[in-house]
């Protein structure tokens, strides 16, 4: 919201538009003459907003001046004064308005109402605001009484602060539709519960969240009667359904309330566009070079609590109709997820809808690939946090791991693995296998990339999340990309033990693309189940891999439990990648802590010597 704005003073001459900022200023009616335009007045106002008025001629000779400050101002406020002039406002001002392209609220005011006051308001202005949608609301006031004068200028602001248009058609007389999907999102994050009501408990909350005060039995009970008159099933004993929340809203705004309408909707962070703020959707969150996002304990549990709340018939799993219920709240499915055909990515219980194990993989490897979007759909999805950082706080940043070649563990909870390999090697067999799948002997080669995601079980009872990624098409682009290998923690090398040809096709991989050694590697000899051929290779798979220093394959196949082993393996390579690299030549030693060592201990005794010296002449 902009912290200063600018109401121009419009309608024909002999209104009283000088002598309404006059009793503004002063707070007195100035009877003499006053002249004709004034300067521009600033004045102070609620919520630092700073107000400057500008008082303007109807006349001809004035019209371009006029023009340029109608397009300068945020609201236009209309005076008329009598029968001439209000008819002057539906015949000549706001069609003028129009016609300069301009998309300004527009505050109708009828001042010297002391000189007819038995005009009502609504039956005179009425009419002209179900034609011109762009007034936004109308007064009756009088300079000479002060009657309204603060007021008008007071809706002036709101116009701009609070404004109607986007909320209410008045035409209709019905909320908008933006408004409306808003206040339902803002209904169903409020429905902690997800029962379908906000019972006492959840509108008390509600209502500290957006006023930041109580509200009494008796006030809500009086809410409660406001709804049950539009209608009774609205507002039961299990509390007050989405169709009651709307017409509680919808009333708000017939009464010109929608200053209530607007706290609700900016305590959940919309903006007077109707859409979420953006530094909500996409707060600061940098990733080092090097490290990775996770999400953090306490991210974890949000996903773990949503999962359980919304898996309504409690059998472990998210059907569609559970899904799409999930994610009302949201644009639908974030677009990552579909590009990976979920929920086939991760893991499925028999009747193929996602488990909570699969559920939690599935965001643990879209916060690795990219956080923006987990960060973007913990707002959506209403993630709240008593810690700073607001969806941040959902999330944490590893440890650089820049030197793989080092001793240690890596601490990441997440990896990721590409696996490479001849084609009809085993490779789609091994990702349905890691999801547990059954296994089909069909052979269906791999065009567009494919990834499956789930936990391993490490030793000692830990666990962590790997990523295993199959390229198809692109694998010689990614192979290429520097940043795309930065990103992979382990390659696993497939060949097809009983087919002779495929191992051929690691070496030659690895000879096109010498800075594949850069990465820790695991080597799996898969279809281990059928007969074991030599491999047309200058060496066996066992002898190469002896000669790079590196464990042997490990032969494994999919139909086997076993291979339960491998991804361990896969996991462990990723996590203590010291272990899994090449050995061309002997590295050297690293003796750098040696060497600070004996810095160390060399100055100590300069230091020593020096002060036994001093001591003893």
């Amino acid at each position: 919201m902009s912290e200063s704005l600018r109401i121009v003073v419009c309608g024909d001459e002999g209104t009283g538009k000088s002598s309404l900022i006059t009793s503004l200023v002063k707070d007195v009616f100035v009877s003499g003459k006053i002249q004709p335009v004034l300067p521009p007045i600033t004045i102070a106002a609620p919520e630092n907003l700073t107000t400057t008025i500008v008082d303007t001629s109807a006349l001809p000779q004035e019209r371009n001046t006029l023009r340029k400050e109608i397009r300068r101002s945020n609201v236009i406020c209309l005076v008329y004064s009598d029968h001439y002039t209000y008819e002057r406002v539906s015949l000549f001002w706001l069609p003028f308005f129009r016609s300069l392209g301009v998309n300004l609220p527009v505050v109708l005011c009828a001042n010297k109402s002391d000189l007819a006051p038995d005009v009502e308001a609504e039956e005179e202005m009425m009419p002209i605001m179900m034609e011109f949608k762009e007034i936004d609301s109308c007064i009756r006031a009088s300079a000479k009484e002060k009657k309204n004068v603060v007021e008008t200028f007071y809706l002036c602001q709101r116009a701009v602060t609070h404004p109607i248009a986007p909320l209410f058609d008045s035409k209709e007389q019905n909320l908008k539709p933006l408004a409306i999907a808003a206040l339902q999102r803002i209904f169903f994050l409020c429905d902690k519960d997800q029962d379908g009501y906000l019972n006492d408990s959840e509108i008390y909350s509600f209502q500290m969240k957006c006023f930041n005060k109580p509200l009494t039995d008796q006030e809500l009970e009086e809410i409660k009667k406001v709804i049950r008159k539009a209608s009774p099933k609205a507002a039961t004993e299990h509390g007050i359904n989405e169709k009651g929340f709307i017409i509680l809203n919808k009333f708000f705004a017939e009464k010109g309330r929608h200053e209530t309408i607007w706290t609700i909707l900016r305590a959940f962070h919309y903006t007077d566009s109707l859409s979420l703020e953006d530094n909500f959707l996409h707060p600061k969150f940098e990733v080092p070079p090097y490290s990775s996002a996770e999400l953090s304990p306490i991210g974890y549990r949000y996903f773990f609590d949503l999962f359980l709340l919304f898996d309504k018939d409690n059998d472990g799993a998210l059907n569609a109709s559970e899904l799409t219920a999930l994610f009302a709240p949201t644009p639908g499915l974030p677009p990552s997820w579909d590009e990976l055909n979920f929920p086939t990515s991760t893991v499925r219980s028999e009747a193929g809808h996602i488990t909570l194990q699969g559920w939690l993989a599935q965001w643990s490897m879209t916060t690795f690939v990219d956080p923006k979007t987990t960060l973007a759909y913990l707002a959506y999805l209403g993630f709240e946090s008593k810690e700073k950082g607001g969806t941040t706080a959902a999330l944490k940043v590893t440890k650089p791991r820049r030197r793989r070649r080092r001793p240690g563990r890596v601490e990441r909870t997440v990896v990721l693995c590409y696996v490479l390999g001849a084609a009809g090697s085993g490779k789609s067999c091994l990702l349905d296998a890691f999801l547990s799948r059954p296994f089909d002997s069909t052979y269906h080669p791999t065009i567009k990339a494919r990834t499956a995601v789930n936990s391993v079980e490490l030793q000692g009872g830990k666990q962590c999340y790997l990523i295993l990624e199959e390229l198809g098409e692109i694998e010689h682009a990614v192979l290429e990309n520097e940043a795309k290998l930065n990103a992979c923690d382990v390659i696993c090398y497939t060949y097809d033990s009983s087919d002779p040809d495929s191992f051929a096709h690691i070496v030659e991989l690895r000879n096109r693309y010498p800075q594949l050694d850069e990465l820790p590697a695991v080597y799996a000899a898969l279809k281990a189940d059928l007969d074991k051929t030599m491999q047309r290779s200058e060496m066996q798979p066992d002898v190469y891999t002896r000669e790079l220093g590196m464990t042997a394959p490990l032969h494994v196949s999919s139909t086997w439990s076993s291979i339960s082993e491998l991804f361990v393996t896969i996991a462990d390579a990723a996590l203590v990648p010291s272990t899994a690299y090449p050995k061309l030549e002997e590295e050297p030693i690293d003796r750098t802590n040696l060497y600070i060592a004996a810095g160390i201990a060399v100055a100590a005794v300069g230091t020593l010597y020096f002060m036994w010296k001093r001591g003893y002449p």
